[in-house]
């Protein structure tokens, strides 16, 4: 093999790609007394976004006033389901566009979140770009609210997508991906970038629970269902192992995987989202296992986290390679329905940092 063929992975053409940005404006006492009410408040500001946001050719924009997190992916049709602690976002880029208010009545948020969705096509290529314009943004909106020094974060949300069977069910065209680190595709794209940032590679990998997997897995009678899932485990551990893949979890019960770096950030996981920490600086960390004995997950989720020395000439090629090698290695432990069965592969790149 080439050396530039070992610097790309090769994903089928069917790949999704999603971008979205948020930034968190903090709702202080000071901020919100400078508004008639609660409700004044949320209307206002989001007016002021929406306006802003259309001179910078932002066209698909959320204000989050009920402190629950978006999660976004990709589909032909564009609608918004909630949950006690989510907001999943569903749209195509290339077609969708809206601007919506989402509240909970009488209820103060601790941030008033924006979310902003990318349009167009070939997000990836146009991602800096992307970036810029909300710079842009809220260097213009800054100015115009009642408090000017608000604490504001912003966090890059990009990944792509696709289902690690798609050569079984007919889709055999596949295309080279460098996967270059985002703050590298930025500034060769002169999108500039505060040195405070914070980055996190990693890869989340969804198998559902077919017929024939529980047949492989659900013992008679059985009351624990941890001997099953322990030994689903160390097959994904050997398989990681073996690819030279240290930074793993999985997740089987029925939980959402939240990744995030565990040397900045206080990991507490909730009713809906397990909190997978790793430190960057941790050279062997321990796999993470959380499932419960009780219960039979609709799906078990695995999560493989990039470290520095996963970038290879600023790209992550080599890594989703070895990624790729790696869930090969595990699903041949099971008896899948790789025709009909989706098992999900996602690459997110997140970046964030105080603006």
């Amino acid at each position: 093999m080439s050396v530039s063929r070992q610097k790309k992975a090769y994903l089928p053409t069917a790949t999704r790609k999603n971008q979205y940005i948020t930034v968190g404006f903090t709702l202080t006492d000071e901020l919100l007394a400078s508004y008639s009410d609660l409700d004044n408040c949320y209307q206002e500001f989001s007016k002021l976004v929406y306006k802003i946001a259309d001179k910078h050719d932002l066209f698909n924009v959320h204000v989050v006033a009920n402190d629950k997190l978006p999660m976004v992916r990709y589909h032909n049709e564009a609608y918004c389901l909630t949950t006690e602690e989510q907001l999943r976002f569903f749209y195509n880029p290339a077609h969708h566009e809206a601007n919506r208010l989402h509240t909970l009545p009488g209820y103060r948020a601790k941030k008033l979140k924006v979310v902003f969705l990318a349009t167009g096509t070939e997000l990836r290529s146009h991602s800096a770009e992307f970036h810029a314009k909300i710079q842009s943004f809220l260097a213009e909106i800054k100015p115009l609210l009642p408090i000017s020094d608000i604490p504001t974060k912003i966090r890059d949300h990009q990944h792509i997508s696709y289902d690690f069977f798609a050569k079984a069910k007919g889709l055999k065209e596949t295309y080279g991906y460098k996967l270059r680190a985002v703050d590298s595709r930025y500034k060769r794209r002169e999108c500039d970038l505060p040195e405070s940032v914070s980055a996190l590679n990693y890869v989340t990998v969804s198998l559902p629970m077919g017929r024939r997997i529980k047949q492989q897995l659900a013992a008679e009678n059985a009351t624990s269902f941890g001997e099953k899932y322990q030994r689903v485990a160390d097959h994904f551990v050997k398989a990681t192992a073996a690819n030279k893949l240290n930074r793993v979890a999985m997740i089987a019960n029925g939980k959402v995987p939240l990744v995030r770096n565990s040397k900045y950030e206080q990991l507490d996981s909730t009713a809906e989202f397990q909190m997978v920490g790793f430190d960057p600086s941790d050279t062997a960390p321990a796999p993470i296992f959380h499932w419960d004995d009780t219960k039979l997950a609709e799906a078990i989720r695995f999560v493989i986290v990039a470290s520095k020395a996963d970038q290879h000439d600023e790209s992550y090629g080599r890594f989703m390679s070895q990624v790729d090698d790696a869930i090969r290695q595990f699903t041949n432990q099971f008896d899948i329905d790789k025709e009909h069965i989706d098992v999900i592969v996602r690459f997110h790149q997140h970046l964030s940092y105080k603006a």
